[in-house]
């Protein structure tokens, strides 16, 4: 009786021993998953923050000196212009796509990127022809990309940083300079800021509901360009800085 309560407990162990090992590795893989979704998400953002970074095109961007690199470099072809923003981290190609989905996710070399371009609504004439014309840009972290919009939101900082160029076509031979004159959020849905070929009077709507904004009275009339980012999260809140184009 004695070896069998015995036998029925050394099973007993052996069972609970077999427990206890099935349930540290259950442990081990369990943290090896999380160890590992945690490596892809600093990854991912490194990843995505270094493209951001990526200032590799600054080689290709037209001067009046060599006017005519971006004809002869890797971007893409959808290239339409280059736009600058005096002491910012706005300093890029600017790209047009059949759609304004095209860029969300390719860099101006036409490569996959989470990133992005830079890149002007696709119902916009690519010579900056129209009224208003309506330029689009991922907001990252550290000013990187149209991230540098938020600073717009402080009337100081828009007022001391109102200074830029843009230089049309792929030869380059065409500057236009940009006069920073307003910002404000506005809703993604929006048709008087958002419909670039559609708003009769953009100039108008923004003198009346920028948040902030700088008379320039000898600019009124000349043609606008507006720059877009999203404001946070999954929000339909944009943020948005608007330029006189100067002749």
């Amino acid at each position: 009786m004695e070896k069998t309560h015995e036998r029925v407990q050394d099973r007993a162990r052996r069972i609970w021993k077999k427990l206890n090992d099935y349930y540290e590795r259950l442990l081990l893989i369990i943290f090896i998953v999380l160890f590992l979704i945690v490596l892809y998400c600093l990854y991912d953002t490194w990843y995505v923050y270094d493209h951001a970074s990526d200032k590799s095109f600054l080689k290709y961007k037209p001067t009046p000196d060599n006017p005519g690199t971006v004809a002869d470099s890797p971007i893409s072809n959808d290239y339409v212009c280059w736009l600058t923003i005096d002491d910012t981290n706005i300093d890029y190609p600017v790209m047009q796509g059949e759609d304004n989905s095209k860029y969300l996710n390719l860099d101006p070399y036409g490569k996959y990127s989470l990133s992005g371009s830079i890149f002007l609504d696709s119902r916009n004439a690519a010579d900056f022809s129209d009224d208003y014309s309506l330029v689009y840009g991922h907001h990252m972290e550290y000013g990187k990309m149209f991230g540098a919009l938020d600073d717009f939101l402080n009337l100081k900082y828009l007022k001391n940083h109102s200074t830029g160029t843009l230089i049309v076509g792929k030869e380059g031979k065409i500057i236009y300079n940009l006069k920073v004159f307003a910002s404000m959020h506005a809703d993604a849905k929006n048709k008087n800021v958002f419909a670039p070929t559609e708003t009769n009077d953009v100039e108008a709507y923004v003198k009346e509901n920028a948040e902030y904004y700088v008379e320039m009275p000898e600019l009124a009339g000349k043609r606008i360009l507006g720059l877009s980012t999203c404001s946070e999260g999954d929000s339909t809140t944009r943020i948005l800085v608007f330029c006189y184009i100067c002749d």
